[in-house]
This record gives C-alpha cells, structure tokens and sequence, in this order.
C-alpha cells in the first residue's frame, strides 16, 4: 500500500479504536487543553513524546528540532516555550534526548551535511565545553552516549537562563520544573539524568534575570 494512502487509513482506524473506547473522546479533546507537560525532544521519527511515555493527546505540549537543543535565537522554540509556561502554565518542562541521535553523531566529526551544519555547530559547542572528559573516554559508542547525555544537560542549563523560565519561577512558586532525560533505543527506557531544577540559584549570577550585575556580584536594583 502507498504509504501516503496508509496515513489516512490509519487515521480511519485510529478514529474508530478511540470512539470504541469512548464516545465522547473527540469531543472532550476539542473543549481545549490543559497539558502539565512540555516535551522538547529531538525530531528523530523513532522517539514520538506520547508513545514512549504512555500518554494521551491532550497531555503533553511537544517542541522537536534536531539533537533537542535550546537555542536562545530560535524564535519557533521561544514562542513553545513561552505559550507552555505563561498560558498553559506547565508544571514541568522535559529536555529529552535519546541515544544514537544523528545531530549529536555529526557533531562529533568534520564532514560537511549542508545547511544543517550551522546547527550542528552549536552541538560542537557542547564537545568543546566538555572536551577533557569526552576525550579521555577511549571507546567511541561510550564517548558517544556521554556525549550524548552532556548535550541534554546542558540544554537543560541554557533553558534554566531563559527569561521566560527565570520569571515564571519568581512568580509561580518555582514552576515549572526543568528536566534532563535520555531515550534508549535499544531498551525503550528513558534515563532520568538527575539535573532537575526549578530556581536560578544554581547559576552564576551574570545569568540571572532582573538582577544587574557588577564584576560578578548582583547589585539591588532601586
């Protein structure tokens, strides 16, 4: 079969299997949404946000790009992100990568893809920033994974810099969460990474928002 044909068929099925279960399904769905979630994972066709982690429509809000990066020029990302936390108001907001990720593998050499490198440049930034510790990993799929796991981390810290998330904690009792986890495609796990955060405490004070700064020490704004 087609596969464009298929598509529709499967909307077909997938219409009748939920009208099966409950009549009312589509139309509860259409009232709106109040999803506590917000996914900002890779656009890899293999890791879909609702399956891998046995959700419904309606209770993750989803952000995808190449290698799940938080980039503070990406207005596409920034309007996600604000419409998550200021109008949905999300509780938790998940930084998921998965292993095997093709924009982190490119990362890790010098061949050229086209225009895709000028995003892959900014994975590299990660390499360079944990250059010491990926380099003294001498088995490539190792060293690959960890890099894998330090570019999530460090999406999840770029988030954490973010005005929209820096105010929210300020005026929703440090809402919402920010997490860090990793997909397995082998084993369908994912990996907490253990790098939550809900306040900006944990960084240096140049990056907090609302606070002038004055060789390193915030100054009381009058």
């Amino acid at each position: 079969m087609d596969i464009y044909k298929s598509l529709l068929d499967g909307n077909k099925r997938w219409v009748g299997e939920k009208l099966k279960e409950n009549p009312d399904f589509f139309n509860n769905l259409s009232k709106g949404q109040s999803p506590q979630v917000l996914w900002i994972g890779c656009s890899d066709s293999r890791v879909p946000a609702n399956e891998i982690t046995g959700t419904q429509p309606g209770d993750v809000f989803v952000h995808r790009n190449i290698a799940n990066m938080v980039v503070h020029s990406d207005m596409n990302l920034l309007s996600v992100l604000d419409y998550a936390v200021n109008i949905l108001k999300v509780k938790h907001v998940i930084v998921c990568g998965h292993y095997g990720c093709g924009g982190v593998k490119a990362a890790m050499d010098n061949q050229q893809y086209g225009l895709v490198d000028n995003w892959i440049r900014l994975i590299k930034d990660v390499y360079r920033i944990h250059n010491a510790e990926l380099e003294q990993i001498e088995d490539m799929e190792l060293r690959f994974e960890r890099f894998v796991e330090l570019n999530v981390m460090e999406q999840v810290f770029d988030l954490s810099k973010t005005s929209i998330i820096q105010n929210a904690w300020k005026d929703q009792s440090h809402y919402p969460m920010i997490h860090g986890w990793v997909y397995s495609l082998k084993t369908g796990i994912i990996k907490d990474l253990k790098v939550s955060m809900n306040s900006a405490s944990h960084l240096p004070s140049i990056y907090h928002v609302g606070s002038p700064v004055v060789s390193g020490i915030p100054v009381p704004v009058s």
